[in-house]
């Protein structure tokens, strides 16, 4: 079994600390499985959500480490966003 869900979650809860997030969002991460991220944290999960953004393994390690922008990943087609663009830009500014 994989590690990039649990290492994911810890790092996405290390970038979420002190901050609120208003909302409920999926990332899901290709061939790998889906987090959810709420006022809570994140968490492994597999829900119904606001916004749902898709990455390969890649993409998404890129984006947490600072290397890939968020922004420049979804205008290159790297990074899909379905549902509330407004979320899925204040996921993207937590993130980047």
């Amino acid at each position: 079994m994989s590690d990039v869900i649990p290492s994911a979650v810890d790092a996405l809860n290390a970038k979420l600390a002190g901050r609120g997030f208003d909302g409920l969002a999926k990332f899901v991460i290709e061939d790998e499985g889906a987090i959810m991220i709420d006022e809570d944290g994140a968490r492994a999960g597999d829900e119904e959500a606001d916004v749902t953004l898709t990455a390969s393994t890649e993409t998404f390690r890129g984006m947490l480490e600072g290397d890939v922008n968020p922004t420049t990943a979804f205008m290159s087609g790297k990074l899909k966003v379905d549902g509330n663009m407004g979320l899925a830009m204040k996921l993207g500014s937590i993130l980047g």
